[in-house]
């Protein structure tokens, strides 16, 4: 499967990035370029990765995440997770990483979602 990236800017100067499919060693690097051209290009308020869309992420996905983090922190940028599918925020609460971007609640949609098997 693959995955497409979607950057729009909210009201308040937020930028929204919104994966959808899976982050893997294959796609992860979509991810981070996505944060690094928006902070070339932007000087957003705070960076939205909206996660609902995302059907699974690997270690390598997780790495992304936390780089595009600390990327934008150094920019003096915040970046926080929106709306986990269920599966990204069990793995970032396993990893321990929960916190770090925001704490966010998993997403609960109207049930139309597809739930997708654990590999």
């Amino acid at each position: 499967m693959s995955l497409s990236v979607v950057t729009s800017t909210l009201p308040g100067g937020i930028v929204e990035i919104a994966p959808q499919g899976e982050i893997d060693v294959d796609t992860a690097h979509e991810v981070r370029e996505a944060v690094q051209a928006v902070l070339t290009k932007d000087r957003p308020t705070r960076i939205q990765l909206n996660m609902r869309l995302v059907t699974f992420i690997d270690s390598v996905g997780i790495s992304a995440m936390v780089a595009g983090f600390q990327a934008a922190e150094v920019s003096g940028i915040k970046l926080v997770v929106t709306e986990p599918s269920r599966f990204v925020h069990r793995q970032l609460w396993v990893t321990g990483l929960l916190g770090l971007f925001g704490a966010p609640e998993p997403y609960v949609g109207d049930g139309a979602e597809r739930e997708v098997p654990l590999r």
